[in-house]
């Protein structure tokens, strides 16, 4: 029983630390629009591809699609859409990411939470 304990803590141990290692994985997505004008929510989804990753969003019928650049700690990100371009910056929390972005020219941000299903 002590060693089917051990091996069970050993595992959830990598397991979370698989969780802070990357962003990699797949989120729901909630948000709040720059200057607070409305809120969304939607899917995302963080693979790794080289030095990169690819992040793209699915917030009601709109596809944003991003390429981002970070670590355990961080991730930017540069998406677009039919409708634009922006910057996105999110910082881990937990398995989870928050973080704030703005459109291409933008003056305000949105805010962002991406948590792990």
């Amino acid at each position: 029983m002590p060693i089917l304990m051990s091996a069970a803590a050993a595992l959830l141990i990598m397991t979370m630390s698989a969780f802070a290692a990357d962003p990699v994985g797949s989120y729901t997505v909630k948000g709040t629009n720059p200057g607070n004008k409305g809120s969304y929510s939607g899917k995302v989804t963080v693979t790794k591809t080289g030095e990169t990753y690819s992040v793209i969003w699915i917030v009601g019928s709109t596809k944003y699609v991003g390429t981002g650049i970070g670590n355990k700690d961080f991730i930017a990100v540069s998406y677009k859409s039919e409708e634009g371009t922006g910057l996105a910056l999110y910082g881990a929390d937990g398995g989870n990411w928050a973080g704030v972005w703005t459109y291409s020219g933008g003056r305000q941000v949105g805010a962002e939470m991406w948590s792990r299903n």
